[in-house]
């Protein structure tokens, strides 16, 4: 006989309550001793009759209210439905999901009732984090209710074979699974709710299914349930032909006890008795009445659990591979605890209050016009239904998922308030258009799915021979899981050979496209914006992404003229390229920054959402989750390729008629040089553009950033190509490095009087006045005046100080917080301080700087716009997009720069001037960073490692003439989501504010960079040396680092 120590080692060492381990430990004994939970028809009576709630006469009493607390159970993945994320989160109607109708319903009922009826949810370890998120966003005041969620437990599977708990190497998380809502009970126990409950005056629960919209808190019930006395009450329904396979109610012949029988405790040989409407009528809605302190008594009784039927499964360990380990699932039913209350009771209720989501023939029909949502948010069978549900039998296997469900009504739900009853056999997809009336068949026998639309009456059609989708028409193509797909913070950067090597890309984008819309983007409305930096590769993955868009659903398209679309660009176009219904639901940008491009060098790809932001970091973590469990991407072969080689229109008809996709090819620089001449005082920029001592010079480095800068400087402010230079864009980058700093912005720098440390030499003819350069995806800038270089950390700086300069800030009343990444100096703190501004230190990503900005619109937090930020890796930008944008930082400088010239018959105030003036005011951060690039990342992350491990030896410890006051891996706890941001870098932090910094880049294609920052804060000594001010820092940097030892190198590739 098996033993249960196993498993209760297992739940012990994962932390699961006492009260768990024993209901679970009475469940496997029953299924070692031999107990099949099966309940012969033999054993049990139907239930003769029940009452009616239509004929309770009892005046409700609202002064239960008090006493009552409201429990929605939202364990439930759906899996049975193809979905991995709660059940609850799928949209029911005009956008509400059930989560959605469930709060408005709770929010409805206190304002009716004119109290606060405590609400609870049940949920699982799967659902937690998806539920908690969509209350903390939509509905702030319900999550911060105390009390608002109890986690449902969780049990081992067991192996088929030795009943020991069941293993699973991939994913140790397909070990676990619920133990079915009877759990309830046990979580009630562990968890401290139930004692907490009777202790705060609560007497009675109502509990039910967050699928099942109908089951909300109805006073006259619960005046019953308490006027009879009863200790538990089960709602339910008169069984029809829908309900034949579902569980029913019945009397146990032993002891006359109301019991559960349910589809899994019933021999085969039953199945007629057990299907037989007329003789077992009434079937539990889940809907239940509980007595709290008659629970109690249980418990107690049982010495801390409640002992409920047994319910076997048979599955696999991980439930999307059929080859996988046989494992048994035990699971126990809430409703089954009606056996063991004495009291216990029933009651007939309508079916209004019972309609629940289990297969994809409930959710058409809940979706459909054959149910409306009354005026208290519950859903209810359309009057014109004549009181009898529209009977659904869509092809089980063709319909099992929700996915296929929602490609079968992409172009709308059909009516089916006139509908008897639909069957429908093979593939078909429907549409806003199609109205079913009476009895409907429809058979498909093709493996291409067929459009049905139109009214359709009393009629049985077979639609395998009418047209098709044509150019429109999806296949999957069979793939596998391609290794090292996961995608940093700025997408997924690999060498292009890579990308270019068979299902790599498709993979990829496959895996965007699933985990997009399995986060609830419809991509069949509105637009996918596709462009990049123009890099190698980028027109062929253009076509791919188009071709595969079609196929997941995408309607229409805006692609780049050329392909070109710098990431701001991307991020403006998102936000505010219209019309509404045309609005973009995210981007796809091709791009690796400032990495070299070219067959042999790097691309890149990212996916940014329709804040215009980058993809948070759950959505990338599904992505990668999808990259390893992928078998096909969908794909449109014979879709034609799209000439993006200039601006127009293109649209592709399927054959039906029944679908059409616009891809648009818009003009790259429209929608950013749109927004910035809002933000920017052009006339002013152009004033002193056209003075005779002033002269500007702009870098592009034949990056994406060319047609910009030309339509700015050029094209609206009306100076000469010459202030270009390198603005043609080159797929290679003409074989540079597009990465504007001071070793690989060389030209521009020694133009500018520079070396490649930033030291003046000797240059003939006259040096522009003003100089800056831009990366591959135009996301970042450079800023140099004459013979003089300006770091990133005091160009955000001066940029922060002097923002009222600029018109989008001074119109707004100014400032009001500003931002910097961890690893970029604290110049920008003092003025922060200075201003009184709320400040923040993050992470490096924009994704944080995101968070803060959408603060207010998206969390419902403060607004902490207009906003300003910055990293010191080049990178600046302000609340007008969610990404960096390097022509906005250099329009800034500029701006700044005319409203400290705004009398042209004055000398130049030059770039030199601004700084050198700044510096005076709030001291100087003397800063330097060391990039390490190719680094062998075995060794580079070994390095990282022993720092860590080391960080409390070295607090406290002297360093030569220096001090580490603390030594530590930096973490970010998310003001505005509180989400947790871990080992983001190591620091050495001295006692007289002097900054050590080490980080691994996630920005590399190949191998590793290891980046080190050195800062040094002086008031008064303002005219040193970059290098003579952190020579002795340096030294002790390498020291601390061993870098020699672990990367064998202390020359740096890049100091910036």
């Amino acid at each position: 006989m098996a033993s249960f120590e196993p498993c209760r080692t297992k739940m012990e060492k994962e932390g699961i309550a006492q009260s768990a381990i024993s209901a679970f430990e009475s469940t496997f004994n029953s299924l070692v001793s031999g107990n099949t939970g099966i309940i012969p028809e033999s054993t049990i009576t139907p239930v003769p009759e029940l009452v009616h709630t239509d004929s309770i006469s009892t005046a409700p009493d609202s002064a239960l209210l008090s006493e009552t607390v409201v429990l929605k159970l939202n364990g439930g993945l759906g899996t049975g439905m193809g979905l991995d994320k709660a059940k609850s989160l799928l949209e029911v109607k005009n956008g509400d999901t059930f989560l959605d109708l469930t709060a408005k319903q709770v929010m409805c009922m206190r304002k009716e009732f004119g109290q606060n009826v405590k609400f609870m949810l049940m949920n699982s370890f799967s659902t937690s984090d998806d539920t908690l998120e969509f209350f903390q966003t939509k509905y702030p005041s319900l999550a911060a209710e105390e009390g608002l969620e109890m986690l449902q437990n969780k049990v081992p599977k067991l192996d088929a074979t030795t009943l020991e708990p069941a293993t699973c190497a991939s994913d140790p998380s397909n070990e676990w699974c619920p133990p079915g809502h009877g759990d309830l009970y046990a979580a009630l126990i562990g968890s401290g709710r139930l004692d907490a409950l009777l202790a705060a005056g609560y007497k009675y629960m109502f509990v039910s299914n967050s699928d099942n919209l109908g089951a909300t808190l109805d006073l006259k019930i619960l005046t019953h349930f308490a006027t009879t006395n009863a200790s538990f009450m089960m709602e339910c329904c008169e069984r029809t032909e829908n309900d034949k396979k579902g569980g029913h109610l019945a009397i146990r012949n032993s002891d006359k006890h109301l019991i559960l029988r349910e589809s899994a405790m019933c021999a085969d040989e039953d199945e007629p008795a057990f299907q037989d409407i007329t003789k077992h009528r009434f079937f539990n809605t889940n809907n239940l009445w509980i007595r709290l302190d008659k629970l109690k008594e249980i418990v107690d009784k049982f010495g801390g659990f409640i002992p409920l039927p047994m319910i076997k499964n048979s599955k696999t360990v991980d439930p999307k591979d059929d080859s996988s380990q046989k494992v048994v699932q035990l699971e126990t039913a809430m409703g089954a605890a009606i056996e063991c209350f004495d009291g216990a009771s029933a009651v007939i209720v309508p079916r209004t209050r019972f309609a629940p989501v289990k297969k994809c023939n409930d959710l058409l029909l809940l979706r459909s016009d054959a149910y409306v949502i009354t005026e208290d948010f519950r859903p209810v069978l359309n009057p014109a239904c004549g009181g009898v549900a529209p009977i659904i039998a869509l092809d089980s296997k063709k319909y099992k998922l929700v996915g296929a469900l929602e490609e079968a009504t992409s172009e709308g739900v059909p009516s089916l308030v006139a509908c008897k009853r639909l069957t429908v056999k093979g593939k078909i997809r429907m549409g806003r258009s199609t109205r079913f009336v009476g009895t409907v068949s429809i058979t498909n026998k093709g493996d291409e799915s067929k459009y049905v639309s139109g009214k359709i009456e009393d009629a049985e059609i077979d639609v395998t021979d009418n047209a098709g989708l044509g150019a429109l028409k999806p296949t999957a193509v069979a793939s596998a899981p391609i290794a090292g797909q996961k995608p940093g913070t700025s997408g997924l950067r690999k060498k292009t050979k890579e990308f270019m090597s068979p299902n790599y890309l498709n993979n990829f984008v496959q895996a965007v496209f699933d985990a997009v819309i399995a986060g609830g983007t419809n991509v069949s409305e509105g637009t996918l914006v596709v462009g990049g930096d123009g890099r190698y590769y980028n027109d062929v993955a253009i076509q791919t992404i188009i071709k595969m868009g079609v196929a997941n659903g995408v309607k229409r398209f805006w692609i780049g003229e050329n392909g070109l679309l710098s990431t701001p660009a991307v991020s403006a176009m998102i936000r505010e390229k219209g019309p509404v219904w045309q609005k973009a639901f995210g981007a796809f940008i091709l791009t690796a920054s400032h990495n070299p491009g070219g067959p042999e060098e790097d691309f890149g790809i990212k996916y940014n959402t329709q804040n215009g932001g980058p993809a948070p970091e759950y959505l990338m973590q599904a992505t990668y989750a999808n990259t390893t469990s992928m078998k096909s991407y969908k794909i449109c072969s014979d879709f034609p390729a799209v000439d993006i080689t200039k601006a127009g229109s293109t649209t592709v008809q399927s054959e039906d008629g029944s679908s059409s996709v616009v891809v648009d090819v818009i003009p790259s620089t429209e929608s950013h040089v749109a927004l910035l001449k809002t933000i920017f005082d052009f006339d002013a920029i152009k004033a002193l553009l056209d003075r005779d001592d002033f002269s500007m010079i702009y870098d592009s480095m034949h990056g994406v950033n060319g047609p910009f800068s030309k339509s700015v400087f050029v094209d609206e402010l009306g100076q000469p190509e010459s202030v270009l230079t390198n603005h043609i864009p080159k797929d290679d980058f003409n074989g540079g490095h597009a990465d504007p700093n001071l070793t690989y912005a060389k030209e521009l720098v020694a133009t500018m009087g520079l070396d490649k440390k930033g030291n003046k030499i000797d240059v003939s003819g006259p040096i522009p006045s003003f100089g800056a350069a831009a990366d591959g995806d135009g996301d970042r800038n450079m800023i140099l005046g004459t013979q003089f270089f300006v770091t990133p950390s005091d160009s955000l700086a001066v940029i922060v100080a002097n923002a009222n300069s600029i018109p989008f800030f001074k119109s707004q009343g100014g400032l009001k917080a500003v931002a910097r990444s961890m690893p970029t100096s604290g110049a920008v703190d003092l003025v922060a301080k200075d201003l009184n501004l709320d400040f923040f230190e993050t992470p490096t990503g924009w994704k944080f700087f995101g968070n803060l900005m959408d603060s207010k619109v998206v969390f419902k937090g403060k607004d902490y716009t207009p906003f300003i930020c910055g990293e010191e890796s080049f990178g600046t930008g302000s609340d007008h997009v969610r990404e960096k944008d390097g022509i906005w930082a250099v329009l800034a400088w500029l701006n700044i720069l005319a409203a400290k010239n705004a009398d042209a018959s004055k000398p130049l105030v030059t770039v030199e001037e601004i700084v050198k003036e700044h510096w005076a005011k709030y001291g100087r951060n003397y800063y330097c960073r060391w990039d390490f690039e190719g680094m062998d990342k075995a060794g580079a992350t070994a390095m990282m490692d022993k720092m860590r491990a080391d960080a409390a030896a070295n607090t406290g410890k002297t360093v030569g003439s220096y001090t580490i006051s603390t030594a530590d891996d930096f973490r970010y706890v998310d003001p505005v989501d509180g989400s947790v941001a871990q080992k983001q870098g190591i620091r050495f932090l001295m006692s007289d504010g002097s900054r050590i910094i080490f980080r691994l880049s996630g920005t590399a294609g190949s191998g590793a960079t290891v980046r080190m920052y050195i800062e040094q804060y002086e008031p008064e000594k303002l005219d040193q040396s970059v290098a003579a001010a952190l020579e002795e820092l340096t030294k002790i940097a390498l020291g601390l680092c061993d870098i020699k030892t672990f990367c064998g190198t202390e020359t740096p590739t890049v100091i910036t």
